[in-house]
């Protein structure tokens, strides 16, 4: 693995005996590589070249291999001392942090502004009132909404059958989500209605998309992976139009590290990103996030974005 981040060029059995020292002839080397790659943790880019790890490799080696950051970590964390609120604003103060983080790695780095989470529908409650349907949507963030609506005569005797199975709907997915493709044919009408009602009002209070800072795009391009512009045109479009999405929230089995296609953006499956979370008082959240080849050194990375975010946290909170 270090080989290669260090020299992108596949890696041999003869290679990795010279430089490490291994006490092993290159052909044990070459069987346990072959093993490897039955396990799809290398591949071989061509049938007469070394091998490189495949994304389920570096996923393997993120999970159980990381060796610790090193002294450049400490090298960065005296140099955040130095930047304070006092003497700029939090725009600046984060264009100055991309930039450090930038220079430190060679990667792509963006910060989001903090803002709040969204809020995720934990039950819903219907009370009928005459001609009218009363809607209560319980939020985890211990809000309650409450909607009004006219209710069509035809389904009224659904009521109690539809609330039963938004409940059934909210502890199966556990995120707040309702699978409206599985609603029964019989609850269609009241379904309808309350679907488009719900679909009404997170578009009413959705929050704002978090503002982000980006810097280091001429570094990513740089690199040999995208050496071909059409590779990087998904990731260009995105950063133009919604550059927040680079830093999904969620999925915390992912460490805050993904990696290919583990990333739910397509544009990005050539990619990894390291993330990590930072609060601010007032409940907000925003991310700190290194962006480059899945050929990346993954405990700098982490330690990097760590030491930003947790830089930024003493300073809003």
């Amino acid at each position: 693995m270090h080989h290669y981040v260090d020299t992108i060029e596949p890696v041999g059995s003869k290679t990795l005996v010279q430089r490490f020292g291994l006490k092993a002839s290159a052909a044990t080397v070459r069987s346990a590589m072959g093993a490897l790659e039955q396990r799809g943790l290398l591949t071989q880019p061509h049938t007469s070249a070394g091998r490189v790890p495949s994304p389920q490799g570096y996923r393997h080696y993120v999970n159980c291999l990381l060796p610790p950051p090193g002294s450049a970590a400490q090298h960065l964390e005296r140099e955040l001392t130095n930047l304070s609120l006092r003497w700029a604003a939090l725009d600046d103060l984060m264009w100055q942090l991309a930039r450090r983080l930038t220079d430190f790695t060679g990667l792509m780095s963006l910060i989001t502004r903090p803002a709040r989470p969204k809020p995720t529908l934990q039950a819903v409650r219907l009370v009928r009132s005459g001609d009218r349907l009363l809607v209560m949507l319980v939020e985890n963030s211990n809000h309650a909404s409450h909607l009004n609506l006219r209710l069509p005569h035809e389904a009224t005797h659904e009521l109690e059958a539809i609330e039963e199975w938004t409940r059934d709907q909210l502890a199966a997915t556990g995120n707040g989500e309702i699978d409206w493709l599985s609603l029964p044919p019989q609850l269609h009408l009241s379904g309808s209605v309350l679907r488009e009602a719900i679909s009404s009002h997170r578009q009413s209070t959705a929050p704002i998309e978090s503002e982000a800072v980006f810097h280091g795009m001429s570094r990513l391009l740089a690199q040999p992976e995208f050496s071909s512009s059409a590779s990087l045109q998904p990731l260009l479009e995105l950063m133009d139009t919604q550059p927040a999405a680079v830093v999904p929230v969620g999925n915390q089995q992912l460490g805050g590290v993904w990696i290919g296609a583990e990333h739910p953006k397509s544009a990005l499956e050539g990619c990894s990103v390291v993330q990590a979370t930072y609060h601010s008082s007032g409940e907000g959240i925003g991310q700190v996030a290194l962006v480059g080849p899945m050929r990346m050194a993954y405990a700098t990375a982490k330690a990097a974005v760590s030491s930003v975010a947790n830089h930024l946290e003493r300073l809003l909170c």
